[in-house]
């Protein structure tokens, strides 16, 4: 594995920050309809990534199948 969990759950909580950050300080500038569409698609995008890493199943381990499978054999 080539991150932690811990490290994409904050990784990705960044990228909400980040993505609502970014989104916040154009609509201060000024933005038109079809921006304003793209800033909503990135936030939920964002958002929608997050609760992915958070609610996504550990990765079962061949460890873990023995087990199992030991356990259901007893």
């Amino acid at each position: 594995m080539m991150f932690s969990r811990e490290v994409a759950e904050w990784l990705s909580a960044s990228l909400v920050i980040i993505s609502g950050g970014l989104a916040g300080h154009y609509a201060v500038s000024g933005m038109n309809a079809v921006q304003w569409a793209g800033a909503v698609a990135a936030v939920l995008g964002s958002i929608t990534v997050a609760v992915s890493v958070r609610v996504w199943p550990a990765e079962v381990t061949v460890e873990d199948k023995t087990r199992r499978r030991a356990r259901s054999d007893d």
